[in-house]
């Protein structure tokens, strides 16, 4: 898979279903809940148990149905691990040069997270293809707008706290896409088995990108 397929379900549904602490028994049932409700793109971040495994059992399970990444990369070695592991595309929480290197080398894209202009260029520049703006929370759907202004050539995903009720502000301000954590793998829903409930936000989330970009 090249850059340009492995980036398409992450472009094209405007959302990143991020999996953060869902352990490898659950994982698959999590994934079936988010691909009924729309999702095509699912990170899996590497600090969560057993991380590796889950990330083959999604490639093996969902196949192209499903571009799985690895998320809080934060060293070559991690990143690497996980390319092998199927991921195929690699997220982290701030500008790792080795990961951007290491995604490049092995041909898969790379999502740093910036919070500054100077860093979304850099990581752009050391060949990132799309960035991470991180945390959305604290920055605003305004901090989309106006890194965009100057450097609109950067895709953005604006990550950390993105919920159904302020996705569609970050959207309207120029994300390229979102990621969305606990707001949609939520832990008490999926300790409870209540995978409905994933579904209905995924559904929910796919529909606002759809409006709002």
């Amino acid at each position: 898979m090249n850059t340009r397929d492995a980036l398409a379900p992450v472009l094209d549904t405007g959302v990143v279903a991020i999996a953060r602490g869902v352990g490898a028994d659950s994982i698959l049932d999590v994934v079936d809940a988010l691909v009924a409700g729309g999702i095509r793109a699912c990170e899996v971040t590497a600090d969560s148990p057993a991380a590796l495994e889950s990330i083959e059992r999604i490639a093996a399970a969902f196949g192209e149905e499903v571009t799985v990444g690895a998320g809080t990369v934060l060293d070559a070695e991690t990143a690497r691990a996980c390319q092998r592991a199927g991921a195929e595309f690699l997220v982290t929480p701030t500008v790792e040069t080795d990961v951007i290197r290491t995604g490049n080398r092995h041909g898969t894209p790379t999502i740093p997270g910036v919070m500054t202009p100077t860093e979304a260029l850099t990581a752009t520049e050391a060949g990132a293809d799309m960035c991470k703006l991180f945390p959305a929370s604290t920055l605003g759907p305004s901090h989309v707008s106006a890194i965009g202004g100057p450097l609109g050539q950067i895709p953005l995903v604006p990550t950390g706290g993105v919920t159904p009720d302020n996705a569609a502000a970050f959207f309207e301000s120029g994300a390229a896409a979102v990621g969305v954590g606990s707001a949609l793998v939520d832990a008490d829903a999926v300790a409870n088995g209540e995978y409905d409930r994933l579904t209905e936000t995924a559904t929910r989330l796919i529909d606002i990108a759809e409006t709002a970009r």
